[in-house]
Formats: structure tokens, sequence, C-alpha cells
């Protein structure tokens, strides 16, 4: 059985202490890290990204037909003004000259028509722009939201850690003036139990929280002050004291 002076032995309830709340500190920097505000808000995000893309491809290709529609009026107004330069000179057949009014009329008719158009697409673009300039509103809120609540993470991060790195430092120090042996079982008993040391107060572990039965507890009581033992729940090593029994 592994052995520790009394006075070592107790030296585990301090460097147990400092493990259990570098164990806490690290939890509460795991909630703070997978924080559900994030994931929630990350959704949104894509949701919202999503359709302010389509918006923006919406608008894009109602401003290409715009100009399209922009230029079928332009080139009948141009050929309107060629026809019409040509009846006001006066030249030509009187039959030429006829046609040439029939033509013009037909162009008129025409150009109405695609002005007509072209004004639906100017008014459905401006519908697009307005939902797009929303949208866009509500990813600039969105991502406002996630920076305001990214900023007071990571401060609390940086609170958390500040903490930690200072107990780590304190616990490197005290480790150091502990017994070698000792503290290997410990170390081994932490990582595998996840609690290294407790009491073992008024018959009670306080690693498991249990009562320990007649037998594991005269067991114990009959160990030498110097043995190393454990708790049959936890395995935790049970730190003894006659102010305790």
């Amino acid at each position: 059985m592994a052995k520790a002076a009394p006075a070592e032995q107790l030296k585990l309830l301090e460097l147990q202490a400092l493990d259990a709340r570098l164990k806490s500190l690290s939890n509460r920097r795991r909630t703070l890290e997978n924080d559900p505000r994030i994931k929630d808000l990350e959704a949104a995000l894509s949701v919202a990204n999503g359709e302010l893309g389509a918006a923006k491809v919406a608008v894009h290709d109602a401003e290409a037909e715009l100009k399209r529609a922009e230029a079928d009026v332009e080139q009948v107004a141009s050929r309107i003004e060629r026809d019409e330069a040509r009846l006001n000179s006066g030249t030509g057949l009187s039959k030429d000259l006829v046609a040439l009014q029939k033509d013009i009329a037909s162009l008129n008719k025409r150009r109405s028509d695609l002005e007509d158009v072209e004004l639906e697409v100017l008014e459905r673009l401006d519908s697009l722009r307005a939902k797009r300039a929303a949208q866009q509103a509500i990813v600039d809120d969105i991502q406002g939201s996630f920076g305001g609540i990214r900023t007071e993470l990571d401060a609390e991060l940086a609170e958390v850690e500040a903490e930690a790195g200072g107990l780590r430092t304190r616990r490197a120090e005290f480790a150091a003036g502990i017994d070698a042996g000792m503290l290997a079982i410990y170390e081994k008993t932490l990582a595998k139990r996840g609690v290294g040391a407790a009491r073992l107060f008024h018959g009670t572990s306080e690693a498991s929280g249990m009562k320990l039965s007649p037998g594991d507890l005269a067991e114990i009581k009959a160990a030498a002050a110097d043995d190393i033992v454990f708790c049959p729940d936890s395995g935790a090593i049970l730190v003894r004291s006659e102010e305790w029994g």
C-alpha cells in the first residue's frame, strides 16, 4: 500500500480545491463557447443572408430587364425620328409618304407599349430595391446582435482565462511542495475519477457523498495513519483526521 505522512495527505485537500475550481472554470469556458444564442444567431444569419442574396439577384435581373426595355424604347424612338425626318422632307412618291405615315403611327403604338413595359419594370425594380434594403437591415441587425453577444462572451472568457491562469500558477507552485509519490497517485486518480482526494468525515466519503459500509469503514480505520486509502465508491483518495472521525 502506498504511503505518505498524514500532514502530506492533508495537502491534497487544498490541491483538490484548486483543481475543483479549475474544473469549474473549464466548465464555464465550455458553456460560454457553446452559448445557444450564438448558434441561434448563426442560423438566423444564414437564413437572412440567403434571402438577401436572393433579393440582390432579383434586383440585378430587374436592372438588366430595365436596360433592355430602355434600349428597345430608344431603338423605336430613333426609328420614329428618322421616319419623321423623311416624312417632313416631303421627298418621295405620295404612296411612299402615306406608307411612312402608317409606319410612324405603328411605331408610336409600339413605343407606347414598350414604355408601359419599361414603367412596369421600373416600378417592380423600385419594389425589389426596397425589399433588398429591408433584408439588408435585417442582416445588419442580426450581425449587430451577434457582435454584441460575441463581445460580451469574449470579455467573460477573458476573465475566466485570467483566473484560470492564476490558479494554474498557484497549483504548480503548491504541487511542487507535495510528496512526489503521493502526488503521482493523486494525479492518476484525478485523471481517472474526476476527483483526486476528499475528506472522510464522520464515516462519509465527501468524494461520493455516501456513508461507507461498516466493513469498508473498519478496513480504513485499521489502516496505518500514513497509508493512502481510497473511497470504495468514487475511487478518490480519502484523507483522514482524528478530528473528523
